[in-house]
């Protein structure tokens, strides 16, 4: 059985609250990046150097553009497995150490911005296009380097820190 009291006391940790604060900072970077490009951008493309350019386009499937339907069946079963994920990544972060619970903020604050976007708009506006020559790296969003970065981090600390 679920101990209310239990959570609500690991919840107002102090270190929780640093927690909060980061997901919170990466949220606001990220829906203030996409409002930027929503103002400013829309249908053209801005020119940066010869690495990245700034092109909307519209994600409707999952990090990188991946599993895009045209379903809308698909689309909601995504976003609802999404948040299944975001759920279970705050509850290990609220049980996890200091690091771990940094780490998995950096994770979720990118996670709930592309949700974020995926239920007010049904889509996900990505802009940062990195290209070498006529390779284009897939179209993404600050969210998208959050997570990345924290999924990469995850994965690294687990490699190289022994227990």
């Amino acid at each position: 059985m679920i101990d209310l009291k239990d959570i609500k006391s690991k919840i107002l940790r102090l270190d929780n609250l640093y927690f909060l604060i980061i997901i919170s900072l990466i949220f606001a970077a990220d829906r203030l990046s996409k409002i930027q490009i929503l103002k400013n951008l829309s249908e053209k493309s801005f020119y940066i150097n010869d690495f990245i350019n700034l092109d909307l386009v519209w994600n409707t499937g999952i990090g990188f553009g991946l599993l895009s339907f045209e379903s809308t069946l698909i689309y909601n079963l995504i976003s609802i497995l999404i948040i299944t994920v975001i759920i279970v990544l705050i509850y290990m972060a609220l049980k996890s150490e200091k690091i771990d619970k940094a780490i998995f903020s950096i994770i979720i604050g990118g996670a709930i911005g592309n949700i974020y976007d995926r239920i007010f708009y049904s889509a996900v506006p990505d802009f940062i296009d990195l290209h070498y020559a006529n390779f284009h790296w897939f179209t993404f969003n600050v969210a998208d380097i959050f997570i990345t970065i924290g999924v990469i981090t995850l994965i690294l600390k687990e490699i190289l820190i022994k227990k």
